[in-house]
């Protein structure tokens, strides 16, 4: 029996914040990207939104044993879907993070995106795409007006990673031209 696959389209595209050896860039239809708050945490984070015209990259990684309680568990606040239609010769099952549409809320003043986060992501698009996957995940992705919490220098969120110069000069370009409202921190 084959191992199953899941599709990361935020923090697990950066490969840094997990230990999944098996894992490959990869395309799904039938989705779209919302930064989205959910009353199960504190702070806005990215969640998967179906969308029939949809298209999303980012990386699946075979989930060794069918052992996915250590996922589940990093994903709390989300629940699996089974991804429809070929996503990549070696996986034959995949599954996608969502939250659940009655938990999923706007991001807002009180649940602002972290930059630490942001900054997890991009660097993990910007490694497995270049600057055009990484262009690709903005233009794919809903809700960049919601605030970002600059959080860099004392990172809030755990899989935190340090971006290298051009990294971190990239992110801060895209924030200020999509127009972000950058909340400093008390």
């Amino acid at each position: 029996m084959s191992d199953p696959f899941f599709f990361g389209y935020g923090s697990l595209v950066n490969r840094a914040t997990h230990d999944y050896a098996r894992a490959y860039p990869a395309t799904v239809r039938g989705w779209r990207r919302a930064w989205r708050h959910t009353r199960l945490r504190k702070l806005a984070y990215l969640s998967a939104v179906p969308d029939a015209a949809g298209e999303i990259d980012g990386l699946i990684a075979a989930v060794p044993g069918h052992d996915w309680a250590a996922l589940d568990a990093r994903e709390r606040a989300y629940l699996r879907h089974p991804v429809a239609g070929p996503v990549h010769a070696e996986a034959r099952e995949v599954q996608i993070y969502a939250i659940a549409p009655e938990h999923s809320e706007p991001p807002d003043i009180r649940h602002p995106i972290l930059l630490s986060y942001i900054d997890v992501v991009m660097q993990g698009y910007l490694r497995e795409y270049g600057v055009a996957g990484a262009d690709r995940f903005i233009a794919t992705t809903d809700g960049w007006d919601a605030p970002v919490l600059d959080d860099r220098a004392e990172p809030i969120y755990p899989r935190h990673q340090r971006l290298t110069g051009d990294e971190r000069d990239y992110v801060d370009a895209q924030l200020a031209r999509l127009g972000a409202t950058i909340l400093r921190r008390a």
